[in-house]
This record gives C-alpha cells, sequence and structure tokens, in this order.
C-alpha cells in the first residue's frame, strides 16, 4: 500500500488527539492500533482504506469529531504546539516505516483509563495496558 505524506500527517495528528499525554511509547502503541486497522482486510468497510480512511472514520477516533474540542486542532483552525506534534510525528513515521515492533499484540481497539470501561472491552482480549491506554483484540 502507497502511504503518502497526508496518510502521516493525519495520523500524527491523530496521535496528538488521541495521546498527546502520553509517552513516545504510549503514542507508538495507539498507531500501531491505528496500523492494524488499516492492514485488517476483513472490517475495511468499517474502520475504513488506508490511514486517513481509518483515522477519520464515523465513530472511531473521538478526536476528529466535529464537537471534539481537538478538532480544531486537527484541521488546523488551531495550531497544535510544534514539539508535541513533532513527537507525534516521530511516533508515526516509525509505525508506519516498521522501524518498531507491535506493542500491542495486534491490538485494533483501545481506550482511555480515564473514561469507564466500554461495554465491547468485557468481551475482547486484553492484550497491553500502557500509560493512560487499554489495548484489545478480538473485539466482536
Amino acid at each position: 500500500m502507497l502511504v503518502t505524506d497526508n496518510d502521516r500527517d493525519i495520523l500524527a495528528r491523530t496521535l496528538w488527539g488521541e495521546a498527546r499525554g502520553e509517552s513516545l511509547s504510549g503514542q507508538i502503541a495507539v498507531a500501531w492500533t491505528i496500523r492494524n486497522r488499516v492492514n485488517d482486510g476483513k472490517n475495511r468497510s468499517w474502520w475504513g482504506e488506508g490511514y486517513v480512511g481509518v483515522c477519520q472514520a464515523k465513530y472511531q477516533f473521538s478526536c476528529w469529531n466535529k464537537t471534539d474540542p481537538n478538532y480544531q486542532f486537527l484541521i488546523g483552525v488551531k495550531k497544535i504546539p510544534f514539539r508535541e506534534l513533532a513527537q507525534c510525528r516521530i511516533a508515526a513515521d516509525q509505525v508506519i516505516d516498521g522501524k518498531v515492533p507491535d506493542p500491542t499484540g495486534g491490538a485494533t481497539h483501545y481506550y482511555a483509563t480515564r473514561i469507564k470501561s466500554p461495554a465491547w472491552a468485557s468481551k475482547a482480549k486484553q492484550t497491553l495496558k500502557l500509560g493512560g491506554h487499554v489495548f484489545f483484540k478480538d473485539v466482536p
């Protein structure tokens, strides 16, 4: 699959919106979850096609919801702090380029620990807890 500069930018912005308070390792884990969705041929109609399609698919990553406070930053109306976005770009590039292994064990889902555990998590296999996120695969 051809990965464009736009794919890299949208993935980095998604990492900022979803995991900017995390360490580089935490951002890499979130990026791998997105990459696992990109590479999962079974659910493309739900998750979207490619990095842009997966990141911006409805009901997938709340930071892209028009009502989310992060949205104005993601679309460029407000400026993301340079250093924060730079770290997200490093994580995005490392994952897209395959320079780091998948720490999530194939996760396709995660949730932030600051929210109540979603219903789907009780029926899925937890693969990793890192920073403020819990990662899962085999989500029904």
